[in-house]
Formats: C-alpha cells, sequence, structure tokens
C-alpha cells in the first residue's frame, strides 16, 4: 500500500502557516482545525519547517513569553517529507525511527497532503482486516 492510498481516503487538505506568524497563531490553528501539526510555508511556497503540539508545548515549558514569538523559533527544520508512492511500510519504520507524527507529502516539488502516524496504523489496520476477511472466507469455502 501506498501513501496515496491513505491521502485518496483521508484527502488532501494541509493546513499551513508562515514562519513569521506568531505560535498563539499557530495554536489557534491547531485547536480550530483539530489537528496536531502544521506545515510551515515560506514566501516561495516552499516547507520552510513544521511544527506539532508537541513543539509547543515543550518550548512553552521553558518560556512563559512564547506565544507572541514567531513559528519559526521553534519550527522544526529541515523537514523530513515522503511522496505519493512510498510503501506505507516504509513510512512506518521511518516515522517510528525518527519519532515523527507527521509526514508532509511532496510530489513535484508541491506539498499535496500529510499523513500522520493515525492514518497510517489505520491503513495498515484495515489492509490487515481485509487480508483476513479473505483468509476466513476461503477457510469456510473451501471446508463446505
Amino acid at each position: 500500500m501506498k501513501i496515496q492510498n491513505v491521502l485518496t481516503t483521508k484527502g488532501t487538505q494541509v493546513i499551513t502557516i508562515h514562519p513569521e506568524q506568531s505560535i498563539r497563531e499557530a495554536l489557534n490553528l491547531l485547536v480550530s482545525h483539530n489537528i496536531g501539526a502544521l506545515v510551515v510555508i515560506d514566501r516561495t511556497g516552499q516547507i520552510a519547517g513544521i511544527i506539532s503540539e508537541r513543539d509547543i508545548i515543550r518550548a512553552a515549558a521553558q518560556d512563559e513569553a512564547l506565544f507572541s514569538q514567531p513559528v519559526h523559533a521553534i519550527m522544526t527544520s529541515p523537514v523530513i517529507t515522503g511522496s505519493p508512492e512510498d510503501d506505507l511500510e516504509s513510512v512506518a519504520h521511518t516515522m517510528t525511527e525518527k519519532r515523527i507524527r507527521h509526514l508532509p507529502v511532496i510530489d513535484q516539488g508541491r506539498l499535496v497532503g500529510i499523513v500522520s502516524i493515525g492514518d497510517v496504523v489505520k491503513a495498515q489496520r484495515d489492509k490487515y482486516r481485509g487480508e483476513v476477511d479473505t483468509l476466513q472466507t476461503q477457510i469456510l469455502e473451501s471446508s463446505v
């Protein structure tokens, strides 16, 4: 299974923010869209970084004045990205090894989606559930 399969099911909308916007604005976007990360896009439309709930919480524990600072102060950069053709197993491995929960998806230099570790786990679960159902059907048909 490929990342494209996940994007076909979940959609390709990506909520973004600019590096100069405040962390408070980032928080408002995260809350209003019920998401865990924002892709940071520069003025040319290229990915400049990513900022997650965890990034904000960890920084807030160190600095209470954080919320008026710009996103680029705490964003993660460079960003690990994937492509629509990436195999889901390798994506799951990368996300686990690199300890990341969100993977922006790039196709021909354009941001075309984002997958979370939850999306990956759900897709794998659905795949395995389908395989189990097929095997059960085959077993039942062969015993008749």
